[in-house]
């Protein structure tokens, strides 16, 4: 059964990154701890399927102040074709130059961590974000696919991949193809970055929460309204301290 399939191979994919990525998930984790103890901004991006992750991150049940999506419509797909269209996206985020216009409305300082995710590794959008990140003393943190960046030669004109630019580089642990199950086709079907991906953003939620929690430091953070005991306006007390925090100026 194809299903028996994708969870085979999917398994196989997240105790890979169990068995070979958690030092460096630790490492990011203790990044981005020292960002936002410090009141500090831990910011994310991915474009394309890639902000996925990053819509898991922040504002989820379970995540907390300090985390800063970086969001653009025109970086994401909400159509098929069309204006919002998956073509329109793909040429946008391989163009050089626009992730640095982009870049323009956000406070990037140093102490801040960026993470961006991105499964190839190759196109210009996450890798100009990681390049201002870094020429600005952000610590840059990447997921992706190594094994990519191993068979695939830099399309950017820096010769740079996204892996190479990272201060700590997470391999999502994928295959190049992404596509995972095989049904007989000459195409495999059911990608593994997306599942790869949020399950690495999660694991830096926990450590991070974690690591926090172990120096004392309690961010606001969002929790169902249906646990007990949770206050009603819990969660909107959480929106006015992130942006108060968006908002407030830095030296």
């Amino acid at each position: 059964m194809s299903a028996q399939k994708y969870y085979d191979q999917i398994t196989r994919v997240l105790e890979k990154i169990r068995s070979t990525q958690m030092e460096r998930i630790g490492k990011a984790a203790e990044a981005m701890v020292a960002a936002i103890a410090a009141g500090n901004r831990v910011y994310l991006f991915g474009s394309g399927h890639s902000v996925i992750p990053v819509q898991d991150i922040y504002p989820r049940y379970g995540s907390f102040v300090g985390f800063f999506p970086l969001y653009d419509p025109r970086l994401m797909w909400f159509n098929v074709v069309g204006p919002g269209g998956a073509r329109e996206l793909l040429w946008l985020e391989r163009t050089e130059g626009y992730a640095r216009v982009f870049l323009q409305s956000y406070a990037l300082d140093a102490g801040d961590c960026m993470l961006v995710f991105s499964h190839g590794g190759l196109n210009a959008a996450p890798i100009e974000v990681a390049l201002e990140a870094k020429a600005k003393g952000l610590t840059v943190i990447s997921v992706s696919s190594h094994a990519n960046a191993t068979v695939t030669k830099a399309t950017h004109s820096t010769g740079k991949k996204l892996s190479d630019l990272a201060a700590i580089a997470i391999d999502n642990c994928v295959p190049p193809e992404d596509a995972l199950v095989d049904v007989g086709w000459k195409e495999k079907v059911a990608a593994g970055s997306t599942m790869a991906a949020v399950f690495v953003s999660m694991a830096l939620v926990a450590e991070t929460g974690a690591r926090l929690a172990a120096r004392g430091v309690h961010p606001p953070t969002f929790v169902s309204p249906n646990v007990a005991g949770v206050e009603k306006d819990h969660n909107l007390r959480v929106f006015d301290a992130f942006t108060q925090k968006l908002f407030e100026r830095r030296p």
